[in-house]
């Protein structure tokens, strides 16, 4: 089976959409942390339809790798031209395919990481976007500082040492263009973090800080960090889904990228240096992104949070399982509706209650089958961003916890590493022997699980959160996560059913 690579687009473009543009006459002017699934359904996706339009053609795409993971990303992009395939599965079975390629370069840092700097430093690049994760910009949750703690990050604080980190390579990079009296590049964040362009700031100054203040203080008064939502559901690709792309379009592609057909990007239009037309491809640009940028934190991405681990207690390994189950669905709704919304402001465009059952049918895309163990990776980073920003409104405005709460038990419960059926679970977090070692003193003191600190802040010492944590651990312990659930649901749905 002949690979998807430049060579093979001639005889691809019968089967299905193929770069309209010639690829070798594209420009890099966005250099990007980060390349996995989501990148490349969403920003990649957007510039390739921009290249499309026959416009500028000066915003190509350089990714980086600074992982060892991400070697296995290089390979697959190195062997393929940058080219891979984007598969859109709609509820209904409709299936829409075309390939991307917009990313025209990828530097693997490890390998030689002055050829990255050497690209962030080059005048052309005008934009340096990130999808590093939730717990990449070492921010601690509870203080808001810089809390630097990773072994990259740690190795280029050292003196005179060789950048490994993201913002290690970018930092040397801005000191280069500094030094020759070049325009700074604007850094964008496309991760799910509340005000992510306010926080890559905090990363990236107070690193830098650390390094030579007065190259801080310049990014400070410099560089643009624009605040953004971005919005589309990547599962990981599995191998059905690399023989499916093979089997439909008769070509083998390494790494395929399947998402669902919804998509949003919403961006505050901060580009002092430029930037490419975005809003001819659909991109919302605005003067203010936090009300979306909540909206989406607090229903989907909470929501990922809130049907995770009850779902997976209670034997669902699947996304559309569990919102399909009319109890979890009906509990989903109930924390997005009562807990959630109230905390949010307007939103500019958006009716909330037509966003929320929205949600609903994305989440229940079975073609997409996105898995729970993807949304609970790092739930440590997640939890604290998602959810208890919820917590801590509600408990200052006297307002409802108990699905939020019950989501922070089964998180708890989760962790012991075995579920309810007896089966072990695999658990991947950054902080998971603090996490085992509270979990084990939270069952000789019920509920000082909370005061682990990293996580909670706080939150532990306020009465109400504790109490209602505690009920709700022995809930579960007593009952399982499914009648937990239906404990809390039930009263909703007789409120709905006789109002």
């Amino acid at each position: 089976m002949n690979p998807l690579n430049e060579a093979a687009l001639p005889e691809l473009e019968d089967r299905l959409p193929i770069p309209s543009y010639h690829r070798r006459a594209v420009r890099t002017g966005i250099v990007h942390f980060g390349v996995g699934g989501f990148h490349r359904s969403h920003q990649a996706m957007f510039i390739d339809r921009l290249l499309n339009l026959g416009g500028s053609q000066d915003w190509g795409i350089c990714g980086i790798g600074v992982l060892p993971s991400d070697s296995h990303m290089h390979g697959v992009l190195k062997n393929q031209d940058g080219l891979y395939t984007l598969v859109l599965k709609g509820p209904g079975g409709t299936e829409d395919a075309r390939v991307i390629g917009s990313i025209t370069e990828y530097l693997y840092a490890p390998n030689d990481p002055a050829a990255v700097i050497r690209k962030l430093a080059d005048p052309a690049t005008r934009i340096v976007s990130l999808s590093i994760t939730e717990g990449g910009y070492s921010i601690n949750d509870t203080t808001g500082e810089f809390d630097p703690r990773t072994p990259d990050i740690l190795h280029d604080l050292d003196p005179n040492t060789v950048p490994s980190s993201a913002f290690g390579l970018i930092t040397a990079a801005l000191a280069q263009r500094r030094e020759h009296g070049a325009a700074p590049f604007t850094v964008m964040s496309c991760d799910n973090i509340q005000g992510n362009g306010n926080v890559a700031r905090k990363a990236l100054v107070s690193f830098a800080g650390l390094k030579d203040p007065k190259l801080a203080d310049w990014i400070s008064e410099t560089v643009a960090f624009p605040n953004s939502m971005v919005d589309r559901i990547t599962p990981v690709t599995t191998d059905i889904d690399r023989a499916a792309v093979t089997e439909a379009y008769g070509f083998s592609d390494a790494w395929p990228v399947i998402a669902e057909p919804f998509e949003q990007w919403v961006l505050e239009d901060k580009f002092p240096t430029g930037r490419p037309p975005l809003e001819d491809v659909g991109v919302q640009l605005v003067d203010d992104v936090e009300p979306y940028e909540l909206m989406k934190l607090r229903l989907l991405n909470a929501s990922h949070q809130v049907m995770s681990y009850l779902g997976y207690l209670a034997g669902h390994r699947y996304v559309n399982e569990v919102c399909t189950d009319p109890l979890f669905a009906d509990f989903i709704v109930g924390f997005m509706a009562s807990e959630a919304t109230p905390t949010l402001r307007p939103v500019p465009g958006i009716d909330l209650d037509t966003y929320r059952n929205e949600l609903i049918h994305r989440f229940s895309n079975p073609a997409v089958r996105d898995t729970l163990a993807r949304q609970m990776v790092d739930g440590s980073e997640r939890i604290p961003k998602f959810v208890l920003p919820v917590v801590r409104e509600q408990l200052e405005r006297g307002g409802p916890i108990d699905r939020a709460v019950l989501v922070i038990a089964a998180w708890a419960r989760f962790l012991e590493g075995i579920d309810e059926q007896g089966l072990r679970i695999d658990i991947t977090d950054r902080r998971l022997d603090e996490l085992r070692a509270a979990v084990r003193a939270d069952h000789a003191e019920p509920g000082s699980f909370l005061n682990l600190t990293a996580v909670f802040g706080d939150l532990g010492r306020n009465a109400r959160f504790a109490a209602a944590y505690r009920q709700a651990r022995e809930a579960l312990q007593r009952s399982g996560a499914r009648a937990a659930v239906q404990d809390l649901t039930e009263p909703s749905i007789s409120t709905r059913r006789t109002s």
